[in-house]
């Protein structure tokens, strides 16, 4: 395990006040193991990690896994509650927001009282916030493959192409560039359907005249890419385009704020204060962004309830958006790594106006 990510461990089990802690969220196991799998259970103590799967990952968790030990279980939970048993541990940790309540109950009643098991939350959001270098790199290169794939797709945006045909282009051409896997459904939202913040590709047909927001992503390495752009297909009315530039001004005003210490609350605000002024205030109604990286939505969530700073080495986006029942809708979103005195965006998407022809 990567001495950061150990040192955390050891403050983890400090703060909880427990002997060890469990992992079934398979991010985590990933981040601190370096398992790539889909089923497993990570337990970590001051003094060793053990890893437990079953005969499917065997082989592949010997070849894979960094700490001291691989456990292979006929039963999860059983091999679970043995090893816990075998260490001597009392007092075990587990992640609050992974573990169902079922399991909870299974495995108070397999451990027979002998274990007393501690629900814990805050202390674990930002296990995965502080990005290394190599996790950067990743998120580089998965930001890269956005804009390559864009470049590619771009004789698609055009009166008379599907949305759902943007979506599979962006999604071959993302794949056929190295992409992993597509980071989430893609949101294709044209004309009014703008107007749905989540609004997933369909057989709609773009049209001139129209906005179409366009937000898709890749993985690489485990790693995501996440970018929004909005474009117009032909000439579009004025109200679109002082949407569009509401937006984007939102957007850059909050890019140009982004630095270690800033308060996520009064970074949300410097783009909500800003659509508020222009009289939109009331059709931004999520936050300005969130934390990216093995995981598509990590800690930190930007929006007007968080809590706590910036700080160096998070990667976060950038979103804000605008959304007008019956008109359409705007968002532009840029991912960037917060440095020293500022951020570095990864993304390469041009974010200004752009008009495809009709």
């Amino acid at each position: 395990m990567k001495p950061a990510r150990k040192k955390y461990i050891e403050e983890l089990l400090t703060e909880a006040e427990v002997d060890a802690f469990v992992f079934f969220d398979l991010a985590n196991i990933r981040y601190l193991s370096d398992f790539t799998g889909t089923d497993g259970v990570l337990v970590v103590t001051r003094q060793a990690a053990t890893f437990l799967t079953d005969s499917r990952y065997q082989t592949q968790a010997c070849q894979q896994v960094t700490v001291e030990s691989v456990i292979c279980y006929q039963k999860k939970l059983d091999g679970l509650v043995a090893e816990l048993l075998r260490l001597g541990t009392r007092r075990v940790g587990f992640e609050a927001e992974t573990l169902t309540v079922a399991t909870w109950e299974d495995l108070k009643k397999k451990a027979n009282g002998q274990i007393d098991w501690i629900a814990v939350t805050k202390p674990l959001r930002a296990l995965r916030s502080i990005k290394d270098k190599e996790e950067i790199a990743a998120l580089e290169h998965a930001a890269l493959l956005n804009q390559q794939a864009f470049d590619e797709i771009t004789p698609l945006l055009k009166p008379g192409t599907t949305e759902r045909e943007i979506a599979l282009a962006l999604e071959f051409a993302l794949k056929t560039l190295g992409g992993e896997e597509k980071a989430f459904d893609f949101i294709i939202a044209s004309g009014e359907r703008g107007a749905m913040p989540h609004g997933l590709a369909s057989e709609k047909q773009l049209r001139s005249g129209e906005l179409v927001t366009i937000d898709f992503g890749t993985r690489v390495a485990g790693y995501h890419s996440d970018e929004t752009v909005t474009v117009a297909i032909g000439a579009v009315e004025q109200k679109l385009r002082d949407i569009y530039d509401t937006v984007l001004m939102a957007h850059d005003l909050a890019l140009a704020a982004v630095k270690p210490g800033i308060g996520i609350v009064e970074l949300d605000a410097v783009a909500r204060e800003y659509i508020t002024s222009k009289g939109y205030g009331d059709f931004f109604g999520h936050g300005l962004g969130h934390g990216l990286g093995l995981n598509v939505h990590e800690f930190p969530a930007l929006s007007p309830n968080s809590e706590g700073d910036l700080e160096e080495g998070m990667v976060i986006t950038i979103e804000p958006g605008i959304y007008m029942p019956d008109i359409g809708g705007v968002r532009i979103e840029d991912s960037v790594v917060v440095t020293a005195h500022g951020c570095r965006c990864l993304t390469r998407i041009a974010k200004k106006f752009q008009q495809f022809p009709a």
